[in-house]
């Protein structure tokens, strides 16, 4: 994606502060960078704790690919933070039909352009105990499907040691290690053709979904748990932070079912 000269500033400027933070905060290891499409694409990673879009951003903007993320559009109300995604072209996502469908026509232009467009199909931080990629929403399916473009897969371990999932501060010592790898494209030619109705969609995003759980059993050297863990099922909200019962925030392991 061509960025404007005030989009290509922007991140100099935030990459001037984030790589060195990052770099001082915890180890990187990053594996198969090269499977990174020459053109536009989506990435789809994982999410376990909210400082995994700079671990993504960090990954991509050094293989000189701008990230542009579906952000919640809450964020480009907050100051300082909310100019710095309008300066970079991110995306706001509104939770309602017609705002998401705005968000998904922004998104496609985005990768229309040669841009790399990152989607978190969990929709926010895993609610696993154990956190593993939880049940998907069907957004970069449907952008893939419609537009014809490559879905990364990306998992990554390791930031939430250094910032836990709802944590309130950073534990620097004894210092970390955050590993990423990128996968092939998922292979999503079953689908193409198909009425995108909803169990094409849900096919589809469960074929993503098994994709970037497989990447991440092989960072953590792990099984998955055979079924992949529904909100729904848990009585859990699909949004926002979840409490346990008596009205205590959870972290993790510590849902309740």
């Amino acid at each position: 994606m061509k960025e404007s000269a005030k989009s290509r500033a922007t991140f100099v400027v935030v990459a001037a502060i984030v790589r060195p933070l990052f770099n001082l905060m915890m180890n990187k290891k990053w594996e198969g960078t090269e499977r990174l499409p020459a053109g536009g694409f989506i990435a789809a990673p994982n999410h376990c704790t909210e400082i995994d879009p700079l671990i993504i951003g960090h990954l991509l903007y050094n293989q000189k690919r701008a990230p542009h993320f579906l952000a919640k559009s809450g964020l480009f109300k907050v100051p300082v933070l909310g100019w710095v995604l309008r300066a970079t072209k991110q995306v706001p996502v509104e939770r309602s039909t017609a705002g998401a469908n705005r968000s998904l026509q922004v998104a496609q232009e985005v990768v229309a352009e040669g841009g790399a467009i990152i989607i978190y199909p969990e929709g926010t931080l895993t609610r696993d105990p154990d956190l593993w990629p939880m049940k998907g929403h069907t957004g970069a399916a449907r952008l893939a499907l419609e537009g014809g473009i490559p879905v990364v897969p990306i998992a990554h371990w390791g930031a939430h040691e250094v910032f836990p999932r709802y944590g309130k501060r950073f534990h620097l010592f004894p210092r970390k290690t955050s590993r990423v790898v990128v996968g092939e494209p998922v292979d999503l030619s079953a689908f193409r053709g198909r009425p995108l109705d909803k169990a094409t969609l849900a096919a589809a995003t469960d074929a993503i979904m098994e994709a970037i759980t497989a990447l991440l059993a092989e960072l953590r050297g792990e099984e998955p748990p055979a079924q992949r863990w529904d909100p729904a099922k848990q009585q859990q909200a699909k949004h926002g932070r979840f409490v346990e019962r008596g009205g205590q925030q959870a972290g993790p392991g510590t849902e309740t079912p």
